[in-house]
């Protein structure tokens, strides 16, 4: 039960460490709200409270000296400057990989937690002050206000949980031990909601706490115990010293302002001088505590904040349920085929209800896929990280911006796509963003700008990485692909060509290895994890002003749109995604280039014709290729080709099925799915199948086409 607790706490701790790199880049933006600083503290706080109920002791140590600075930034003790910004950026990365280690195993890069606990305490040198307030313009006399939490207080705690809570995996007994590390805790069980055992229902919640803590903590401590459990509990807390805080700190301020005698407000009672026997005696006593709460669920309920109720779900059992609406969708397809194969006058009642079945089947996927939908943004806010890391490491100066950080993508998409863009982000900033020096002295930012954004667009999902750098240096690139062998030395390149050679295998700029670059690895691992999600990726740069890099990714791997058609009697299907137009050819349309080769002339220009059948061995390599169905394709490199197929049959939605595990890679297919006749049809890859055809667009053939165009 406990390894339970602990991995629900470990998740609990993923989402505060989210909400705190959220405040902290609000705040390094500028903007210092009280409430924002706020959230950051509680965030640490909290994950504080939850490490030492599970004796995580290095996690609980720097914590703890993380929260005492930012308490005393929200006190106004100290001012958030460039310097304490960027110390508690670094302080949150770490904090993100203690937490990391206590959950995965590992050891601490004691060094560094050395160094970030050493600039913390800089800022922890000298005690607290006593605060004092000096009227202005009144001509009176300094008057001390009494530190509230300087203090002992005893707090009188009324907690009921409700029946949520423990779906939640929390239990009471963390909870009181977090408090019992603020002082000693007395710990008294309520019962009398329990009813008899007949009437029980066992997932219903009776027992209740009332707890009496002694402390010198504030207020905001003991309530930061219960912010996990907030909105599933009914919780009240009460101090001893409440009216008398209050009280104190009205006299200071009468007195500071002259408000004596005439100018008091002495018919004002004070609860805690009034006599024995009047009612207002018991106020801090736990019962009539007791009688308030009993009274608050039917006034208080619909006002509870907190979070949603949430059910944890193992990720295995969401797939499982994936796999069966996949299975479901192809069952309404053999069903509609078998209908459609009966030899029977009217089946319009039929066709009717298997339209229905169909739309809800339909439904029934769409939203078991919402179930796998999560948002960008926790992917985002990591990527902020390597970006500080990256600036540090080569002594540059470069803030990352986000946009769409609510796109919601498959999960499997999210995690995969992690690596991509930390490559992508790294290399922006070694090789594309300049030194602050250099960016000055061209009347740029010293501060380089990379900005990150996700969208939805035509079913599929754009994530863009874009810099304000100094864009590729295509002489250069060309000069190091020609010096590796890369390409030949004759090679007649375009723009968009020779910054596309960054993704080819073994390529490199930079002039010396170090951690970020120079091993020939990055672009062309960038561009595999890309095309094994089912994807494209595509680089622009302007020299000067930067580059950008464009990932187009499908919004899920289990189901898509694709077009069926016929390939030398096999039937196959084509993503809708890589598709921007269809076409019937005919003799006129057909222009031949070398040896070779064939051009389909479309609307006054030409694109290269890849013969689908002959690319997958299917036609031999000699036979004639008669006109049929063109799909015209982009490639990554923004230029278009012409997939030569036999027939379009029709346009339907497709359940993917991998072909991992069952016949290995094959050139050209990307997957297979299973058609409503039955049978196996593969899913077409048109990116590899246009690298393996002779008209493809290789950088010799691409020349030979532009010349041929040209003249």
């Amino acid at each position: 039960m406990s390894g339970s607790i602990q991995d629900t706490f470990f998740e609990e701790c993923q989402e505060l460490l989210e909400a705190m790199d959220e405040g902290l880049t609000v705040i390094e933006g500028g903007d210092h709200d009280p409430e924002t600083v706020n959230a950051v503290f509680r965030a640490v706080h909290s994950i504080k409270g939850g490490a030492g109920a599970f004796g995580l002791d290095d996690l609980v140590a720097f914590a703890h000296k993380f929260e005492t600075v930012f308490d005393e930034v929200r006190s106004n003790k100290l001012q958030l400057d460039v310097k304490l910004i960027q110390l508690l950026l670094r302080c949150s990365d770490h904090l993100a990989d203690l937490v990391s280690v206590a959950r995965d195993g590992g050891g601490v890069d004691q060094e560094h937690n050395d160094v970030l606990i050493a600039g913390l305490e800089e800022y922890l040198g000298e005690e607290e002050e006593e605060l004092t307030f000096e009227p202005m313009g009144l001509g009176g006399p300094s008057v001390p206000l009494p530190l509230m939490d300087e203090a002992e207080k005893t707090y009188e705690i009324r907690f009921h949980p409700l029946k949520e809570m423990f779906g939640t995996g929390n239990e009471p007994f963390f909870l009181f031990q977090a408090l019992s590390e603020l002082g000693p805790l007395k710990v008294v069980l309520d019962e009398t909601e329990l009813p008899g055992f007949d009437a029980m229902e066992m997932d219903e919640s009776y027992l209740a706490w009332n707890l009496t803590l002694t402390t010198s903590e504030p207020k905001s401590s003991v309530e930061a115990v219960f912010e996990f459990v907030e909105g599933l509990c009914e919780l009240s807390i009460a101090s001893d010293k409440d009216a008398e805080e209050e009280a104190a700190a009205l006299a200071a301020l009468n007195a500071a302002f002259g408000m004596t005698g005439d100018n008091a407000e002495p018919e004002t009672p004070d609860p805690f001088d009034a006599p024995a026997s009047a009612e207002v005696a018991p106020v801090a006593t736990p019962e009539p505590t007791e009688k308030v709460e009993a009274a608050k669920p039917e006034s208080n309920k619909p006002e509870q904040r907190g979070p949603k109720p949430t059910l944890r779900v193992d990720l295995e059992r969401v797939d499982r349920l994936i796999n069966a609406v996949g299975e479901l969708i192809i069952n309404h397809s053999m069903l509609a085929q078998q209908i459609a194969n009966l030899d029977v006058a009217d089946l319009r009642d039929v066709e009717t209800e298997l339209e229905g079945f169909k739309n809800l089947a339909r439904d029934i996927q769409e939203g078991v896929m919402s179930i796998r939908a999560q948002p960008v943004k926790p992917l985002f806010q990591r990527m902020a990280r390597i970006v500080r890391e990256a600036s540090a490491a080569t002594d540059k100066s470069a803030k990352l911006v986000t946009e769409g950080e609510n796109t919601e993508v498959d999960k499997t998409v999210i995690e995969r796509l992690s690596d991509p863009l930390t490559h992508i982000l790294r290399n922006a900033v070694d090789h594309g963003v300049e030194k602050p020096d250099d960016r000055e002295a061209i009347g740029k930012n010293r501060v380089g700008s990379i900005r990150l954004s996700a969208s939805h667009r035509s079913g599929s999902v754009c994530i863009e990485i874009k810099d304000d750098g100094a864009g590729v240096n295509r002489p250069r690139v060309k000069q190091i692909a020609i010096e590796k062998g890369l390409i030949p030395d004759n090679a007649e390149l375009t723009d968009a060509e020779i910054d596309n050679l960054l993704f080819l295998p073994g390529f490199s700029t930079a002039k010396e290895v170090s951690n970020l670059s120079g091993r020939g690895v990055g672009m062309d691992v960038v561009k595999n994890a890309v095309t094994a999600l089912g994807g494209r990726i595509n680089i622009s740069s302007t020299p000067g002003k930067g580059s950008t890099f464009t990932i187009i990714l499908p919004l899920t791997l289990a189901v898509m749109d694709g077009m069926v058609v016929s390939v030398a009697d096999q039937t196959m299907v084509v993503p809708i995604t890589s598709i921007i137009e269809t076409m019937r050819g005919s003799d006129d349309m057909i222009n031949s280039l070398g040896a070779d080769g064939t051009l389909l002339s479309i609307r006054g220009n030409f694109v290269p014709i890849c013969d689908v059948a002959k690319a997958l061995g299917l036609r031999k390599p000699n036979g004639d290729q008669p006109p049929g169905v063109y799909l015209l394709v982009e490639t990554e490199t923004g230029a278009r080709s012409a997939l030569a197929v036999d027939d379009i049959h029709d346009q339907r939605q497709v359940v993917i099925k991998s072909l991992d595990g069952v016949c290995g890679n094959i050139p050209g297919v990307a997957a297979a799915t299973i058609l409503g006749d039955g049978k196996i049809a593969m899913i077409l890859d048109p990116e590899s199948i246009l690298a393996a055809s002779p008209t493809s667009a290789t950088f010799d053939t691409e020349r030979r086409m532009s010349n041929a165009i040209a003249s």
